[in-house]
């Protein structure tokens, strides 16, 4: 297991994502599978990024593993901000056009679909999002 503390700053979404994506190149992580779960740390670190610390910033930590049986990668992404389940959320009706949809809920709709499991927790005033992507 690897893990990094960052700012949450938008500046930030790269950095945690070259810290996971090495990780992936070092377990020889499938060029599809890691597609999908770096478009998933971008939209997760920068929601934590973007609306977790309204009154400022705050940091989120990354933490990525392997786990066997099945053979997948596993990123949590745990931070301080305001409590928020994105899995709470309904999915946006994608049969609406684009005009009639409301605003919000597509990067979230968009991670749930390329994961294989997503949990949610929040415990001693800490947000715990964590994906897992079988590989």
């Amino acid at each position: 297991m690897k893990e990094i503390t960052l700012d949450a700053t938008p500046e930030n979404i790269g950095v945690a994502t070259d810290f996971v994506e090495e990780f992936l190149d070092e377990i020889g992580c499938p060029i599809k599978a890691k597609m999908k779960l770096n478009i998933a740390i971008d939209e997760l670190f920068g929601n934590i990024a973007n609306y977790a610390y309204p009154d400022g910033a705050g940091q989120a930590t990354v933490k990525v593993e392997m786990l066997e049986n099945p053979r997948a990668v596993c990123i949590t992404f745990i931070d301080s901000g305001v409590p928020y389940n994105p899995l709470s959320k309904a999915d946006p009706d994608i049969t609406l056009s684009a005009e009639d949809r409301q605003i919000g809920g597509l990067g979230i709709f968009m991670v749930k679909k390329n994961m294989d499991d997503m949990q949610y927790s929040y415990c001693e005033g800490r947000n715990r999002l964590k994906i897992i992507k079988c590989i």
